[in-house]
C-alpha cells in the first residue's frame, strides 16, 4: 500500500498516474492479470463471468470511466484495500472493509477446490484469489495461474464459445437490423482478447490441426467480397470464423495437416488486420498482423510470411511514417524472393508508394528509386499466375497495380502520369470495390491539387466521399479526404472551398460507421 502510495505521489503530478493504476504498478502486474483476478472472483462466487476487460481497466486507470459498485468491489478485493485507498469515495458494496487480511478473507469468496484434489504441492496457496507470494519462489503467483494448476490436474481445458463469440454475433445482428453501432471498448476488447486467445493457442500448440476444405473455400471468399462488403460487417464474419478456427486449432489435430490450418489462421488475422486500417485501429492492425505472423511461421512458408509483412506494411503507409512501410516493403521482397509471387509483386509496389511520400516531404534520392521500384514490381507482376491476379486480398490484381503506380506518379509530383493511371485504375475497378475505388478517386483529387486546382481537388474529394453509402464512409476514407483539405490548406491558404468542404465531411450522413456521434473534423488551422 505504502509503494502505490508513493508511486501516485510522485507520478501522478508528472504522468497523471491514478492511484488504482498505482495499486497495479506496485504489484508489478499487467492489465491482464487483474482482468483473470476479476473474472476469477466472478466465477468462485457464481455469477456469470462479467464483460471487464483491458480495455475497461485501461479506462478506469485513465479516469475515462469510473467502475460501478460491483466491479469497485472486485478491485477492492484484489487490492485489498478500500475504495478511497483507489481513489474513489463511495463506501464499497459489500459494507465491509478490505484493507485488514481478516476482512479481505470474509469478504472474497475462497475459491471452491474440489474434492479429493490437493490445494499446491509446491507450498504457495490460494489465500483469498489475490496477489499471493511464492513461500519458494522470487516471482509472484496470480489466481489464474493458480486456477490453470488445478485444471491441469483434472485434465485438458475444454474450450467453448467466448465472451467474444457473445459481442461479435450480437453485433452482427444489429448490423443486419440496420442499428447503428459504435466501435466501443467492450467490442474492441472482444476483438483483440479473441486475437490473444489465437496467439496463446499457437504459441502453446504442440501438436498441429486439422482443416476442413471449407474452411479454405470461406477464407478465400472473404477475398473477393472484401471490398464489396461494409468493413464492420465483414469484421464480425471474419472474426466468427477466426474463432471457430482457434478451436480447431486447440484440438491438437493431426501433425500433416498442420499447414492447412495455420495458413487459413494467417491468412484470417491478415484480412482482419486490413479491415482494421479501414476501420482507422491501427494498433489492433498491428496486433492482428503480429498474429498473422506466428500462424504463418507456423506453416514455414515464406511467401506467406511475405504477404503477411508486405500487409502490414500498408499501417504505416496510411497512418504512420513512409519510413517504416519501407523498411517492410524491403523486408518482404526479401522474405518473398526471386520466385514471381503476390508478395514479390506487390512489395516493390508498395516500396515504390513509400518512396514517392518521402520525395513528396522532399527525400530528393526517393525519386528515382521510386520509379526503378515501380519497374521491378510490373516486371514481376506480369509474370504472376491468372490465379495471383484474380483476388484484391490474397492477390494481387492488375488495377492494384495500376493504382499503386498512379499514387506514386502522384506523389512524385508527375500529375499528368499520375491521373493517367489513376483513370485507367477506375476503368479496371468493379463498382463493388469500394475502398480502392474511393481510394482513387481521392488520388486523383491530389493529382488535380499538384496541377494548381485547390477547389477542383477539394471538390473531387468531396464527391468520393459522399457519393458513397454511409456504412462505407471508413475511417480510412475519411482521414485520406481530411489529408487533401490539409494540403490544399498548407499549399494555398483558406481558399473559399476549404469551409464547406469540411463541413460537408462533419455531417452526421457521412460519420465512419464505426465512429462515435458525429463530431465534426478539426482542421489544421484549429489543430493544436
Amino acid at each position: 500500500m505504502e509503494i502505490a502510495q508513493e508511486i501516485h505521489e510522485q507520478c501522478g503530478p508528472l504522468f497523471g498516474t491514478s492511484e488504482v493504476k498505482a495499486h497495479r504498478l506496485s504489484h508489478g502486474v499487467p492489465l491482464s492479470d487483474i482482468v483473470a483476478q476479476v473474472q476469477a472472483l466472478f466465477e468462485v462466487d457464481g455469477k456469470p463471468r462479467p464483460r471487464i476487460g483491458e480495455t475497461l481497466l485501461s479506462a478506469y486507470e485513465s479516469g475515462y470511466k469510473r467502475p460501478g459498485p460491483e466491479y469497485l468491489h472486485y478491485l477492492c478485493a484484489v487490492y485489498r484495500v478500500d475504495p478511497d485507498r483507489l481513489g474513489y469515495q463511495n463506501p464499497c458494496i459489500c459494507g465491509r472493509g478490505h484493507a485488514s487480511p481478516v476482512a479481505a478473507e470474509a469478504a472474497v469468496p475462497q475459491p471452491r477446490v474440489p474434492q479429493g484434489r490437493p490445494v499446491q504441492e509446491s507450498g504457495a496457496a490460494l489465500e483469498g484469489a489475490v496477489l499471493v507470494p511464492m513461500r519458494d519462489e522470487s516471482r509472484w503467483m496470480t489466481v489464474n495461474e493458480s486456477i490453470r494448476g488445478l485444471d491441469r490436474a483434472a485434465g485438458p481445458i475444454s474450450i467453448d464459445v467466448g465472451e467474444e463469440d457473445i459481442v461479435l454475433r450480437r453485433t452482427l445482428l444489429q448490423l443486419l437490423a440496420g442499428a447503428g453501432v459504435a466501435l466501443d471498448g467492450q467490442f474492441l476488447g472482444a476483438v483483440d482478447n479473441l486475437r490473444r486467445k489465437m496467439d496463446d493457442t499457437l504459441v502453446n500448440a504442440t501438436v498441429s490441426p486439422t482443416m476442413l476444405d471449407q474452411w479454405e473455400e470461406t477464407t478465400l471468399g472473404y477475398g473477393q467480397s472484401y471490398q464489396a462488403t461494409p468493413s464492420l460487417r465483414m469484421l464480425c464474419d471474419v472474426l466468427l470464423d477466426f474463432s471457430e478456427v482457434r478451436r480447431m486449432v486447440d484440438k491438437r489435430q493431426p501433425v500433416d495437416l498442420q499447414e492447412r490450418l495455420c495458413r487459413i489462421a494467417a491468412q484470417l488475422s491478415g484480412l482482419s488486420g486490413l479491415i482494421m486500417i479501414n476501420l482507422g485501429d491501427h494498433r489492433l492492425a498491428r496486433s492482428f498482423f503480429r498474429t498473422a505472423r506466428t500462424a504463418a511461421d507456423e506453416t514455414g512458408d515464406r511467401k506467406l510470411r511475405a504477404w503477411v509483412t508486405v500487409r502490414e506494411a500498408l499501417v504505416p503507409m496510411y497512418y504512420g511514417d513512409p519510413r517504416e512501410a519501407l523498411h517492410l516493403a524491403r523486408k518482404a521482397q526479401d522474405l518473398a524472393g526471386r520466385d514471381p509471387s503476390v508478395a514479390a509483386a506487390m512489395a516493390p509496389a508498395v516500396e515504390a508508394r513509400a518512396l514517392g511520400m518521402l520525395a513528396m516531404r522532399g527525400r530528393s534520392d526517393a525519386g528515382p528509386g521510386a520509379q526503378r521500384a515501380l519497374l521491378r514490381g510490373r516486371s514481376v507482376f506480369e509474370r504472376l499466375s491468372r490465379d495471383d491476379t484474380g483476388d484484391l486480398v490474397f492477390g494481387f490484381t492488375d488495377r492494384q497495380m495500376t493504382f499503386y503506380e498512379g499514387d506514386t506518379y502522384t506523389n512524385l509530383g508527375d500529375h499528368r502520369n499520375g491521373d493517367e493511371h489513376l483513370s485507367r485504375a477506375l476503368t479496371l475497378y468493379d463498382s463493388n470495390d469500394k475502398v480502392d475505388l474511393t481510394l482513387v478517386r481521392l488520388d486523383r483529387a491530389s493529382c488535380r491539387l499538384h496541377a494548381g486546382h485547390p477547389d477542383a481537388a477539394l471538390s473531387t474529394a468531396q464527391e468520393a466521399i459522399l457519393d458513397l453509402p454511409p456504412d462505407h464512409r471508413s475511417d480510412i476514407l475519411v482521414h485520406r479526404a481530411l489529408q487533401i483539405g490539409a494540403a490544399v490548406k498548407a499549399k494555398h491558404g483558406e481558399v473559399p472551398q476549404l469551409k464547406p468542404f469540411y463541413e460537408a465531411l462533419a455531417g452526421p450522413w457521412v460519420k465512419s460507421p464505426t465512429a462515435p456521434p458525429a463530431t465534426r473534423p478539426v482542421p489544421p488551422s484549429e489543430q493544436v
